[in-house]
């Protein structure tokens, strides 16, 4: 469905010397740099699946989105969407895909969101019926069906990211590109739209990239993930993989009856935090079985849980470290 080789986008960024000097030179004499914002990105994603695609702040994501959906023009590379280059900005192509931006939005803010879905329905040529039908089937998967008569400015931010998907979808794209659809949201605004989002993929089986700050986003909908740094892919591959690979301790936390000299609890893992009677080990996952008895065979425990690190402690490691 998506299809991506040596993609590169290059900028073009004027220099400019402070003081008035460096002003007049500059009015007259203009010398730039080149920001490399996405450099030889490759990968495909094939259709229905829903693909994480994870990067700080900087690191090309919503460039490549860009590029992607036509509204920006690669330096080189090529780029196919569901059989068509996004930059010809074809209709067939557009009314086959979808960009939901988190920061942005496409409904108009004094109307009813129920008036900015009309106006997308003509745009795509959808027939009235076939636009109640879609409308009465998104609004009651989004739980929708009362707030889309109420200004949009009168809607809660997680009602009108709602609507915003509503809008987006309206049209059934084969492919929907998702760049921080749940910035902002409160918890329950968030699962709510992740609920959504996956079974509006089993549903429709619809082709999903998305980009988010919020891991629980991704653990959630996406089994695939691409890490992009400093405009470079990283990695591309399972989740679960990258935890296996880069998370090789797993958190475990006991409550003992009774406080033990660490001495005597060093002899079980490496001890992450000491709280007398609460202690936390981070032991190896090879060897985590044969800890864990010798744990309770050892120690007055009253309670022991086991856990992963934080997936964002792993990814913000990686990205810090710049490489896989």
């Amino acid at each position: 469905m998506i299809v991506v080789e040596s993609l590169t986008k290059i900028y073009p960024v004027a220099v400019k010397q402070p003081g008035l000097k460096g002003t007049i030179k500059h009015f007259f004499n203009r010398t730039y740099r080149e920001v490399k914002a996405v450099q030889n990105v490759s990968f495909q994603i094939e259709p229905g699946e829903i693909v994480g695609f994870l990067g700080p702040n900087g690191a090309g994501k919503t460039t490549t989105l860009k590029m992607l959906t036509g509204l920006i023009h690669p330096s080189s590379g090529t780029v196919k969407v569901a059989g068509y280059f996004p930059y010809r900005r074809q209709s067939k192509f557009l009314q086959k895909m979808s960009l939901v931006m988190g920061q942005k939005q496409q409904l108009l803010w004094d109307l009813p969101a129920l008036d900015s879905l009309r106006i997308n329905a003509a745009v795509y040529n959808i027939s009235e019926q076939e636009f109640a039908r879609r409308l009465n089937e998104l609004s009651e998967m989004l739980s929708l069906q009362e707030k889309l008569n109420r200004p949009v400015r009168k809607l809660s931010l997680g009602e009108r990211m709602k609507a915003e998907l509503l809008a987006a979808l309206i049209h059934h794209p084969q492919v929907l590109f998702l760049d921080e659809p749940t910035l902002g949201l409160d918890v329950n605004a968030q699962a709510a739209v992740r609920d959504f989002l996956k079974e509006y993929n089993h549903r429709y089986q619809a082709t999903i990239l998305l980009t988010s700050h919020y891991m629980a986003d991704i653990t959630a909908l996406c089994k695939r993930v691409m890490l992009i740094h400093q405009g470079n892919l990283i990695y591309d591959g399972l989740l679960e993989d990258l935890l296996d690979r880069f998370a090789p301790l797993r958190q475990v936390k006991v409550e003992l009856a009774k406080t033990v000299p660490e001495s005597q609890l060093a002899r079980y893992g490496e001890i992450e935090a000491n709280e007398g009677a609460e202690v936390s080990f981070l032991v190896s996952r090879e060897g985590l079985t044969n800890t864990i008895s010798k744990i309770l065979a050892d120690l007055p425990v009253v309670d022991l849980s086991i856990s992963d690190p934080p997936i964002e402690e792993v990814i913000g490691r990686l990205f810090s470290q710049g490489k896989v």
